[in-house]
């Protein structure tokens, strides 16, 4: 769907989602960009100190990974955009109930409301 056929409260999460897929999309370009790019690789490549080898690969690899969890937040956004077309949008995907507005407003491609959040997060943390 355009934007234009969004109303009410739900042109303001789509718009909010738009806004969170445009920042997330810029820090991938950026990340990518600095990750990527071959000068910084053979100016990594040349360090002769070991404490500096190790401070790159450390860099690089957290902007590595920093670009994985970018790609999954982006992957859950348009994930949200598609359940705002649907109609499903702002429902928990554990428990079905719906994600509180506040909730939405700070993170807009939320899955789960507050309680099943979390219940997942102690759940990570007792593994």
């Amino acid at each position: 769907k355009k934007d234009l056929e969004f109303q009410g409260k739900d042109l303001e999460y789509y718009n909010a989602l738009m806004k969170a897929r445009a920042e997330v999309t810029e820090q991938m370009r950026y990340c990518a960009a600095d990750a990527l790019d071959a000068e910084n690789m053979e100016k990594r490549g040349v360090t002769t100190h070991m404490a500096d080898v190790s401070s790159d690969h450390s860099r690089h690899e957290m902007e590595l990974r920093m670009l994985t969890e970018d790609g999954d937040v982006l992957s859950l956004i348009d994930d949200a955009i598609e359940r705002l077309v649907n109609g499903e949008y702002g429902k928990c995907m554990d428990c079905g109930e719906n994600i509180p507005e506040p909730r939405l407003m700070v993170r807009p491609y939320a899955i789960f409301c507050t309680a099943c959040k979390s219940r997942h997060e102690q759940m990570m943390r007792e593994r």
